[in-house]
This record gives structure tokens, C-alpha cells and sequence, in this order.
């Protein structure tokens, strides 16, 4: 069936190729004949004409193969069907080369009429989203009460298959999650942002070129490396070797903290800053340089004065695009900071995120109808808002800047 359906296609691009090819260069002969006899009043170029004789048959053929697939699987009756209808269009649109057809109008129609339905998509797709986490969010909270759930200092969901079971009654207080979400974030944002920036700086104002060529590449592998990786790192050298440290100073420290998969997760994100910052850098016009200079600044004042006020609002993206990246890491957590739902602001203890939790309760044969299992998705809900939240914000801060520079 899939190779059956797999040599349809294939089939079907060749002809749609062969037609666009006939079709484009019978209207490139019809033009140099119309110029010739002394007319140019051709509508459209030969390519308009190719591609919407090629194209058409290729839409027709392709509608045709996705309804044999659906309703006649592993028959070739579609692929008979596919070959007479693209040759009916393509006997068709022979007739539309001619002088006064509107292909070019045609093929962007189409063209405008697919990213429409691309953004159509887009949008659906978000909505969806949206109102998936807030139906099974409603139904959890039919069951907890919103208050307990964002005023609660306890999170431990699992709950009793029996009434002699101990926590039978499960304690979904959310705090101690968001709160260590944040904390790692937080430990992040605080190695990644000025490293970041401090290479952003330095590659697009003071390297030269040959640096900016090997360096710039090398950090961006950074962002390549699988998570997993970044925690098995994180786990069995950034941990212990944190642990070992805060032994020699007197104080105990376990292997899995906040400290260690911020800090890891901080190295992670440090090619999204600094290479957005970089080219956000880069953007700023040369002439409010060449003016800092004609009115004696240094390179230094005219860096920190001028041109990084000048990027502040895609720098400000930067930023936001790390913290929600940060936000969103799993594996480097479970890894390296646990699964303990502590109530700290202490980056040197075990701590817990809002992912690690969706994961651990949402792992395994679940049945969508226990406190547990939808608990998940008011977290996802609850984090959802918050990642809107700070995106308004980081809109009112750059739209403020803005006004105020411009």
C-alpha cells in the first residue's frame, strides 16, 4: 500500500514537472511571436503560465491520490483516475496560453490563498491548545479547589487506591512547583544573560572577522547538544563537583540541586542570547556609530550608550526567548535537580519544575479522570498564562523604549 501509494506520487510529480515545462515553454514561444508581430500585451510571463498549468494539475492529481488513499486503499483505480484528470487540466490549460489570460493572477491568488490557510492553521492549532488545557483544567478543579491549588504550600498528587492508604486524599498545592520552576530559571538567566551578552559584544563590535568566522559557529554547536547529554553532564560532573566544593567549605550539599541544572541549563541557552543579540547588534545602522564618533565618543561609550540602546527591544527578545526555553526544559531537571517539591529559595537544595511534574504524571497507563492525572494540565494551564504574562510585559517594556528613542 505505501509503495503503491509512493510510486503515485512520484507519477504524479513528474507529470506536473513535464506539464509546467511544456506549458512554460509554449508561452515563452506565443510571447516571442506576439513581440514579433509587433504586439506586447502578454499578461503574464512564462513562468506564471508553467507554474499554473503544473501546479493545477499537480493540486488536481494530489486530491485525487488522498481520496483513493482514504477510500480505496491499495487500489490502483486512484492512479488511473490521477493520470485522466491531470490530463483533462493539462488539455485544458494548453487553451489558457494565450495573450490576454491572467495566469500571474491566478497563481498568486493560489499562492495568498495558502498562507492564509497556513496561518488558518497556525491560529486553529493554538486555539486548540489553549482550550484543550482549559477543558481538563475545569474538570480538575471540580475536584480541587482553585484556591488550594495556587495558595498551597504542599504538592504531593499521588493518591490512595484505598482508604487505609496514607495520602489517600492527595495535596495539590502548587507552589513549591512554580516555585522551583522559577528558581532554576532564575539560576539560568543569571550564568546565561551577561555570558550572552558579553559574546554578542565582543563578536559583533571588537572581533575581527576571522574570529567572528570560528568562534560565532562554535558556540552556536551548543545549542545541538541534546538535552540529555547537557543532564547526564550536569548529573555526574556539575553536581558533584558542587557537592565536593561545598564539603571543603563546611557545608553539605547534595548532588542534585538547583545550582547544578541552572547552571548547566544556563550554558545551554547561552548560543539563543548570544547569537540573537548578535545579529540584533549587528542590525543597528552604522550611521549612529559614525555619529557617537564625530561627537568624540569611545568605542566603549558609543557600545553601552548608543548602540546597545539602539537593540534593546530584539535584545529584550532574546532574553524572553531564553526564558522560556529555560522554562520548558525537562531532562536537565530530572537529571540533575530531582523530583522533590520543596518550598526553597535556596539554589543549593533539590527542587522540582512544573515539566518534570507534567511528565511524572502523565508517565505510564493513566485514566483521565483522577485529580492526579489532570493535574497536569492545570499546571500546563497555569504556566501557560504566566509565559503569556511575561510576553506583555516584555511588549509594554519595548513598545515604552521605543516610544522614548524614537
Amino acid at each position: 500500500m505505501v509503495s503503491g501509494l509512493l510510486l503515485q506520487l512520484i507519477i504524479l510529480a513528474a507529470f506536473s514537472a513535464a506539464v509546467f515545462v511544456f506549458a512554460r515553454r509554449q508561452a515563452g514561444v506565443k510571447i516571442r511571436a506576439a513581440h514579433a508581430g509587433g504586439s506586447d500585451r502578454f499578461h503574464s510571463q512564462p513562468t506564471y503560465h508553467g507554474l499554473f498549468s503544473g501546479g493545477g494539475t499537480g493540486v488536481l492529481g494530489m486530491a485525487a491520490v488522498i481520496l483513493g488513499a482514504i477510500y480505496l486503499p491499495g487500489s490502483w483505480l486512484p492512479a488511473l483516475a490521477v493520470l485522466g484528470l491531470a490530463g483533462v487540466f493539462f488539455a485544458l490549460t494548453r487553451r489558457t496560453i494565450r495573450p490576454d489570460f491572467r495566469a500571474r493572477t491566478y497563481v498568486e491568488f493560489f499562492i495568498k490563498a495558502v498562507l492564509v490557510f497556513c496561518s488558518f492553521v497556525a491560529v486553529m492549532t493554538t486555539l486548540g491548545i489553549i482550550l484543550s488545557l482549559l477543558f481538563e483544567s475545569l474538570r480538575f478543579f471540580e475536584k480541587v479547589s482553585f484556591l488550594d491549588f495556587l495558595t498551597g504550600l504542599q504538592w504531593s498528587p499521588q493518591t490512595a487506591l484505598r482508604e487505609d492508604q496514607a495520602g489517600q486524599s492527595g495535596a495539590f498545592g502548587a507552589i513549591p512547583v512554580f516555585a522551583g520552576t522559577f528558581l532554576v530559571m532564575g539560576v539560568a538567566i543569571f550564568v546565561a544573560a551577561p555570558i550572552g551578552l558579553m559574546i554578542a559584544i565582543y563578536l559583533s563590535e571588537y572581533a575581527s572577522k576571522r574570529v567572528r568566522r570560528w568562534v560565532k559557529p562554535m558556540i552556536e554547536i551548543l545549542a545541538g547538544v541534546p538535552t540529555v547529554v547537557y543532564g547526564f553532564f550536569a548529573l555526574l560532573t556539575v553536581g558533584p563537583t558542587i557537592r565536593s566544593f561545598a564539603e571543603s567549605l563546611g557545608f553539605s550539599v547534595p548532588t542534585q540541586s538547583a545550582i547544578a541544572a541552572g547552571t548547566v541549563m544556563g550554558v545551554m541557552i547561552i548560543p539563543f542570547i548570544s547569537s540573537l543579540s548578535d545579529d540584533v547588534i549587528n542590525a543597528v545602522p552604522q550611521t549612529l556609530r559614525d555619529g557617537s564618533y564625530a561627537l568624540g565618543a569611545t568605542k566603549s561609550e558609543t557600545m553601552t550608550k548608543v548602540v546597545f540602546a539602539g537593540a534593546l527591544p530584539g535584545i529584550i527578545g532574546a532574553l524572553l526567548l531564553a526564558i522560556s526555553r529555560a522554562i520548558g526544559e525537562t531532562m536537565i531537571v530530572v537529571m540533575a535537580a530531582g523530583r522533590a517539591a520543596n518550598l526553597t529559595g535556596n539554589p543549593f537544595e533539590a527542587v522540582t519544575t512544573v515539566t518534570v511534574q507534567i511528565v511524572a504524571l502523565l508517565t505510564g497507563d493513566q485514566e483521565f479522570d483522577s485529580p492526579k492525572t489532570l493535574a497536569a494540565f492545570a499546571l500546563g494551564l497555569v504556566l501557560f498564562i504566566i509565559t503569556l504574562v511575561l510576553n506583555v510585559i516584555a511588549l509594554m517594556i519595548v513598545r515604552k523604549y521605543r516610544e522614548r528613542y524614537e
